[in-house]
């Protein structure tokens, strides 16, 4: 299917079209020596990434919302999910927290994150 079938609004096209070129050339790393890994993310993420962390994050539930994080930004260096969704019950307890806040941290420095999202959610 062409773009233009896909998305007949040019306007969003183009958005897209950003989007797309914007989160596929910003893949940064980092090491995690205590997980003997090198973990890949990408700078941008789209709002539906993001809604659980923030609706994980407005109900209280800072460490469920680390580890959200975690799940939906880190990456391989091929660009896939480093984990999966059913792993959340092995970060959540059996990982140390430690490394977990700083992993999470990291993954929190993209430029999307620096926005206030909360004040966003409330416009």
């Amino acid at each position: 299917m062409s773009e233009e079938a896909k998305y007949p609004n040019p306007v969003i096209r183009n958005a897209v079209k950003h989007f797309k070129e914007r989160s596929e050339a910003t893949m940064k790393s980092f090491e995690v020596p205590e997980w003997d890994t090198t973990i890949w993310y990408r700078e941008t993420n789209s709002f539906q990434d993001q809604s659980k962390v923030m609706q994980l994050h407005q109900s209280g539930k800072v460490v469920e919302a680390l580890v959200e994080t975690i799940i939906t930004k880190a990456r391989k260096q091929d660009g896939s999910k480093m984990f999966n969704p059913a792993e959340r019950i092995f970060l959540l307890n059996e990982a140390d927290p430690e490394v977990l806040v700083k992993v999470a941290t990291e993954l929190n420095r993209s430029a999307v994150d620096s926005y206030d999202i909360g004040e966003t959610a409330k416009n």
